[in-house]
């Protein structure tokens, strides 16, 4: 048998990781539909009914009948677990008591509407939230979803319905899913039911006919679903031939790449390259090129571009930021290195003249790309009502301009005292030091202003006729086009050294910050002194509120430092940051779960095991972390965490020998006084020995002195 054989007849471990990862996990299963009305509730609880008749234990955690008799009939016989009722701006709402089904903890539990937005205040902000959490307690789900919800469809589906979903559901919980059943229902069938009051009341029906459940809207969104579907069923055959080592198709070695920046058609693109890696089966990167540029971002930018790389995560992207002055050259060094096929990225909606002045980043990366495919796709669409947005500028300031009109008098100056000297056919050049100097200290507007300025001060000053703006010499208006072009295309290169110099600079003092602070934590020895030496770090670096929380030996959490100093935490917070550390998942403001909470609260954990807890609250209002910050962040967490396990291995060393040397005077302790009782215990048990054998032929004298002796 050949090698190649031999290792291809052998199981994968990515394959055999997955399945046990879903042992001891419930099973899911998803009823989907491609639009509402198609069956998937009615066909969800015929499936329970039917389990019932089984004998399994089957209670229903929510269901929606609508009004729907025929639906509300298979209710009857099934358990229901009553709703919780909350109260949502002053209105009673019900929702799933997901507590309650974990006390009653069936085999199996009904959750209508998975992409369902839960009231403010429940534990959850999603109803898929709710459903990992009775999976992760070994309860088997049945669910009901619509295609239109799934999350990187939501922008094809906006295109074909022209109506933009705003409750989805992330890809994962599809991935997951144990089984998908297909709700499927042909476009006049269902527009039959609209029509008969099965769906909608009359008035609603037919307003949705003449919008949503139009038959071609319906024929796309059924391919979607099957086409979805498919796609998982063989996801799942291809993991079980692999499990198996079953010769078959293999996951194809394509690798895609897409670009990402702060504008809202960047969700568009992250959708797109999700769909395009799951029809390739191949893994994909979301990237963000850093430049001087992202220092003027606005607050909702950079709010925009770190959801962005969320929702990247979310669809299973690995997400990376790489500073560079030349975005096309980073992208394309980085898709080298990491062996990239496939790059995806916009075209803006920028004018020629636009490009020709700062550069078309689709231009150059398809003239460099060598090899690699690269996907221009358009800008935002119509259909979802967005509107290109320009890019940001940096404030106008005074201060540079005024400085670089100095600078230009400066240069004039020194001009006029060469050309009284001497004759020179080259004083312009002294222009040129000030258009750099201007560019190179406060960017391009300035360095464009004092280009600006230098021309005038150059015709008005050197040119014949001089002390006027006009020119008469036809080779004094060539030298004075040269010049302007000049200066016009120095200032743009002394701005673009700037900004790369700033980017470098920027990621450099960040790099020295982490590294100083890997030093100073690695000698620390107490646990006190690195959570404060780490509070105080992560507040300065990241400009936020640090507290930090430990297990305790009770198994919850308490506060152990903070900073500024925080001695506890209201009940909010701790719930969240308690979820956090049970369940290993990002908790409170800006996460999906408990989003409430006043802090934002990560676990710290290790190969080993979860150590401590850290929360994190920016001073300002609104207080979400970009994605500069959060990788940031994530970078500090993980040396705080290693040097957490660190203490706790040496306390654990010190506590192993502390009980080995316990252990050998226990045992020279007791060698020593076995050696010193053993003629006493020799004498005693030769004493008993003589009157439990001898004790009748003894007389009363031999008795007492035996018994003398064993006292």
């Amino acid at each position: 048998m050949s090698k190649s054989h031999l290792s291809s007849a052998r199981p994968s471990p990515d394959a055999l990781l997955t399945q046990a990862m879903a042992e001891g996990r419930g099973r899911l299963k998803i009823f989907l539909g491609a639009a509402p009305g198609v069956g998937k509730t009615f066909e969800m609880l015929q499936a329970a009914q039917a389990k019932k008749a089984e004998g399994i234990d089957v209670v229903v955690g929510i269901v929606e009948t609508h009004g729907r008799l025929d639906t509300a009939r298979l209710l009857e016989g099934l358990e229901t677990i009553p709703r919780r009722t909350m109260h949502y701006r002053g209105r009673p709402v019900d929702e799933m008591d997901i507590d309650a089904i974990l006390d009653r903890k069936p085999a199996l539990v009904l959750v209508d509407e998975l992409a369902h937005s839960n009231a403010a205040g429940s534990r959850h902000a999603k109803r898929y939230a709710d459903v990992e959490e009775l999976l992760a307690a070994s309860i088997d789900v049945y669910t009901t979803l619509n295609i239109q919800h799934v999350e990187s469809l939501n922008d094809v589906v906006a295109r074909i319905t022209r109506i933009h979903v705003r409750e989805t559901v992330p890809d994962r919980i599809l991935d997951r899913a144990d089984n998908i059943e297909v709700i499927d229902l042909t476009p006049d069938a269902l527009i039959q039911r609209l029509n008969e009051g099965k769906v909608y009341v009359k008035d609603q029906a037919r307003r949705a006919v003449d919008h949503f459940f139009k038959p071609g809207n319906l024929t796309a969104l059924r391919e979607l679903a099957l086409r979805r579907t498919a796609e998982q069923v063989d996801a799942q055959m291809v993991n079980y031939m692999q499990a198996h080592a079953i010769d078959g198709p293999w996951a194809a070695s394509d690798r895609i790449l897409v670009l990402v920046d702060e504008t809202v058609a960047s969700a568009d693109l992250i959708r797109y390259a999700k769909r395009m890696a799951d029809r390739l089966k191949a893994p994909w990167i979301a990237l963000h090129v850093e430049t001087a540029r992202d220092q003027s971002l606005k607050t909702d930018e950079r709010e925009r571009l770190g959801s962005t790389l969320r929702l990247a995560e979310r669809l299973g992207a690995e997400t990376t930021s790489v500073p560079g002055g030349n975005i096309a050259a980073a992208v394309l060094e980085l898709a080298r290195a990491r062996n990239i096929t496939h790059i995806i990225l916009g075209k803006s909606k920028r004018t020629r003249l636009f490009e020709w002045t700062h550069g078309s980043v689709v231009r150059d990366l398809i003239a460099r790309s060598e090899g690699i495919s690269v996907h221009v796709i358009a800008g935002d669409s119509p259909a979802i009502g967005r509107k290109t947005e320009l890019p940001s500028m940096d404030p106008v300031r005074p201060m540079p301009f005024a400085v670089a009109a100095v600078y230009v008098a400066i240069a004039t100056g020194i001009a006029l005292a060469l050309d009284s000297i001497a004759t020179l056919p080259n004083l312009s050049l002294t222009f040129l030091g000030a258009v750099l100097a201007s560019a190179a200290r406060d960017g391009r507007w300035p360095g464009l202003f004092a280009a600006f300025l230098s021309m005038l001060a150059y015709n008005f000053f050197f040119l014949e006729p001089r002390y006027t703006l006009t020119i008469d010499d036809p080779a004094n208006i060539l030298a004075f086009i040269f010049f302007s072009l000049v200066s016009i295309l120095a200032s743009s290169l002394a701005a673009r050294a700037r900004n790369q110099t700033i980017a470098l600079r920027d990621q450099a003092r960040r790099t020295a910050a982490l590294y100083s602070f890997s030093r100073k934590i690695s000698g620390i020895a107490k646990l006190d002194d690195l959570l404060w030496a780490s509070a105080v770090q992560v507040a300065k670096m990241l400009d936020v509120e640090t507290v930090f929380l430990v297990p305790t030996a009770a198994g919850g959490l308490e506060v152990s430092i903070g900073f500024p100093p925080e001695d506890e935490l209201g009940p909010s917070d701790l719930a969240a940051a308690k979820w956090a550390f049970d369940r290993d998942c990002p908790t409170g403001r800006g996460a999906e779960t408990l989003p409430g909470a006043q802090r934002l609260f990560l676990p710290l954990r290790t190969e080993r095991d979860k150590v401590a807890v850290i929360g994190i609250r920016r001073r300002e209002s609104h207080g979400i972390l970009d994605a500069d910050e959060r990788q940031l962040l994530d970078a500090l967490t993980d040396q705080i965490a290693v040097a957490i396990e660190r203490i706790q291995l040496a306390l654990d060393v010190d506590a192993a020998r502390l009980a080995a040397e316990s252990e050998r005077l226990r045992a020279a302790l007791l060698t020593s006084i076995s050696h010193d009782l053993r003629t006493p215990l020799a004498s005693i048990l030769g004493a008993v020995t003589s009157l439990r054998t001898l004790g009748s032929r003894h007389d009363s004298d031999t008795t007492a002195e035996l018994q003398a002796t064993i006292q």
